[in-house]
């Protein structure tokens, strides 16, 4: 007896009795989930409609129920051992503090690891096709996106669900700028940045009141306002026709086979004719704007402007408390990220060369909003780390188009049960008191 009691208490062995409970267990975890799968996907993927009449898929409807059951039955079974135990401890711990630095850790290999990323980001365009320009053209525009709204978001602590207003401020006017004003990239650059933020404090001072729910549903219906605005007003905007915008130019020649005026970029210096040729320059001076905006974002974190930030984020009226005005924190805030915004919307605007209102529904602002906080609040790794996952991967997945939304959906379910402070956390230096300080600290005790 003694000696099956002790085999019976190894870490790795089970009785037949406590292997039949697990496995019975496992079977009907499967079996819930499975039936839970059915009553979300059956309507979907089992009906199929033609015309007036439904199809039954019964083929695609089993296949993914088979899948589903199989793969919990596998995950239930395996986190029942020893090794799923540990795994499930780990992943739920809620670690919702920021990770400080030790302090005499140095940061040297970063900017080993930083100028590795500058040299291969300037390789890109000269080794990749159009195609793949292209979309890491598009993830670019929305880290500048999630880096704005990371400012109002995740320092500031101000949930916005209409920063796409901003965006399209940016877009509309570059194109309308060319259109009435004959404004081309390069002017309308620092000017589109500096309407949107005027914007942002236009938007700043109705809010200042507001909190959590109340400023969301503000913030919603700001960036519906400018969507309908741009759809309806149709003598000035073009309406659901839209509008087109200028590209950029390289001292003044157009990236274009033929021009009105002057000399086409390729027959100046001699090139045969490309259309990538506008691309390129467009992902060089995106990617030198992406890496400048990275360095003001994390310089400002260290400011006092990025500390108010934080107080306010964590507590507002102990911000107020310590003398902070909390008017101009806020409307700082706004302000730099819906700058950044604008920016992001001249670019998208001059990479189409058209815009429309239909760019700049509400779904954009939520998937903004899901960089930021798949990301990590306050993070700028983890915002440019989740802006080409969520804009690059979708084109890599495009023979699965029909379940991307699907995988989005999945995806934040998991982030928000094993990662609640995203894919990286905030990051805090430490720091040490000089002697002098030390000493008087020491001497007031």
């Amino acid at each position: 007896m003694a000696i099956d009691y002790q085999y019976s208490n190894k870490p790795d062995s089970l009785s037949s009795n406590e292997l039949l409970f697990r496995i019975r267990k496992s079977l009907l975890d499967a079996f819930i989930t499975t039936l839970l799968a059915l009553a979300v996907f059956g309507p979907i993927v089992g009906l199929e409609l033609d015309g007036y009449d439904f199809q039954l898929q019964l083929k695609s409807l089993v296949s993914i129920l088979g899948v589903i059951f199989t793969g919990r039955l596998v995950a239930s079974l395996f986190f029942q051992t020893s090794q799923g135990e540990k795994l499930l401890e780990k992943f739920s711990r809620k670690d919702t503090s920021i990770r400080v630095q030790p302090l005499n850790q140095k940061a040297a290999n970063g900017y080993w690891i930083i100028a590795l990323f500058m040299l291969a980001g300037l390789m890109v365009p000269f080794l990749a096709s159009k195609y793949w320009i292209t979309v890491i053209i598009l993830g670019m525009i929305y880290v500048l996106l999630g880096l704005g709204l990371n400012i109002v978001v995740g320092l500031a602590g101000l949930l916005d669900l209409g920063f796409v207003a901003f965006y399209a401020i940016g877009a509309y006017g570059l194109a309308l700028g060319h259109e009435y004003l004959g404004l081309g990239f390069w002017s309308m650059l620092p000017l589109a940045a500096l309407l949107a933020a005027l914007s942002g404090a236009l938007l700043g001072f109705p809010v200042l009141r507001m909190h959590g729910d109340y400023l969301a549903i503000v913030t919603l219906g700001f960036g519906e306002i400018i969507r309908l605005v741009l759809n309806n007003w149709t003598q000035f905007t073009g309406g659901p026709n839209g509008v087109s915008a200028p590209a950029p130019t390289l001292f003044g020649l157009e990236f274009k086979r033929r021009v009105k005026e002057g000399t086409p970029f390729h027959e100046y210096f001699g090139l045969s004719y490309d259309s990538a040729y506008k691309f390129i320059f467009i992902y060089l001076i995106l990617f030198a704007l992406v890496w400048a905006v990275l360095y003001i974002n994390h310089r400002l974190t260290k400011m006092p402007v990025g500390r108010a930030w934080e107080a306010l984020r964590e507590d507002e009226i102990a911000c107020r408390s310590l003398g902070l005005n909390h008017v101009l924190v806020k409307l700082s805030a706004f302000m730099t990220g819906a700058a950044v915004g604008g920016i992001a919307g001249v670019f998208f605007a001059t990479y189409q060369g058209f815009v429309n209102p239909t760019s700049f529904t509400f779904f954009e602002s939520a998937l903004i909003l899901a960089i930021v906080v798949l990301g990590g609040l306050g993070s700028t790794k983890g915002v440019v780390i989740a802006a080409f996952v969520l804009t690059v991967m979708p084109e890599v997945l495009r023979d699965f188009s029909e379940y991307r939304i699907l995988m989005f959906g999945l995806l934040m379910v998991l982030m928000m049960i094993w990662r609640p402070r995203g894919l990286v956390r905030m990051t805090r230096s430490s720091f040490q008191p000089p002697q002098t300080v030390r000493q008087a600290m020491e001497g007031v005790r």
